[in-house]
């Protein structure tokens, strides 16, 4: 079994109802061993000589009403290599707790506080996991995504794995925040090999966020004479012809972007962004 090598930080708003978990590693597809999150119940990240199952197993643990601190001592007293693992655990109150085995290669350690559990191993140094824990703490005006992705970006920046960098990923769960308000996965973004992997995973969660993100309603434009006529034109353009609504829904179904638009009496400016784009 390979050391997943690695910096991460499992996370919460419970504001927002939302836990997540961000990661980097030296590492194929971290994306695959690390992360793990259930909406209102919890988030979990393992790595080093990662036990898999402290996912699953934490989670259900913590749905069982166990604090983070619990399910940490559960699972590495249970766990015969306990000594070669970490594990970060945020709970659904947002208690937190991380372990770092004796037997994990340094520089290896953690840190805690409200809402969030930081750690890493085969790092150059604490500053990497004091700027995740540093970055989350001063970032309270962001949605939780943005500010994982921003965690990760400050812990690279201070050091990082020591062994260099290959794949990262996301995760952020919210009560039927997912697609169609059907899925409890709101995002769920990996970068499995490439050579700047916190920038390609921003790149993706950009594109994510423009075609499943919310723009609030208020901000939505009203359609009347002259957008309506615009919009049915630039349909029209590209080939969409007939009655507004039904165009409009079948241009958006094509792009993806279904998830924003909501009849014709208003319109979200990134679907007006993108119909201009799409157009010009």
């Amino acid at each position: 079994m390979a050391s997943v090598a690695t910096y991460s930080i499992a996370a919460c708003d419970r504001a927002a109802g939302q836990w997540g978990v961000a990661v980097q590693s030296k590492f194929l597809a971290v994306g695959a061993v690390v992360p793990w999150a259930e909406a209102g119940v919890g988030a979990v990240a393992t790595q080093a000589w990662a036990n898999p199952r402290y996912g699953p197993d934490g989670l259900a643990l913590l749905r069982e009403g166990l604090s983070a601190q619990e399910v940490v001592a559960r699972l590495v007293d249970e766990d015969e290599g306990r000594d070669e693992r970490q594990v970060g655990v945020v709970d659904a109150e947002g208690r937190s707790a991380s372990w770092t085995g004796s037997g994990c290669l340094d520089w290896a350690g953690g840190r805690t506080g409200p809402g969030y559990a930081a750690q890493g191993n085969i790092l150059v140094g604490a500053s990497t996991v004091d700027a995740l824990a540093d970055t989350f703490e001063a970032t309270v005006e962001l949605p939780l995504a943005r500010r994982l992705l921003a965690c990760l970006a400050a812990a690279e920046a201070a050091g990082g794995d020591s062994r260099g960098r290959q794949s990262a990923a996301l995760l952020v769960v919210e009560r039927d925040g997912g697609y169609g308000g059907l899925s409890d996965v709101a995002v769920d973004l990996r970068v499995d090999d490439h050579p700047e992997p916190i920038e390609e995973l921003t790149r993706i969660y950009e594109l994510h966020h423009r075609l499943f993100g919310k723009t609030p309603r208020e901000e939505w434009l009203r359609v009347d004479g002259a957008l309506a006529t615009e919009i049915r034109g630039r349909l029209a353009s590209l080939g969409y012809d007939g009655e507004l609504a039904e165009t409009l829904d079948r241009w958006a179904g094509v792009e993806n972007l279904e998830e924003r638009v909501d009849g014709v009496e208003a319109i979200d400016p990134v679907v007006l962004e993108a119909l201009r784009e799409a157009s010009a």
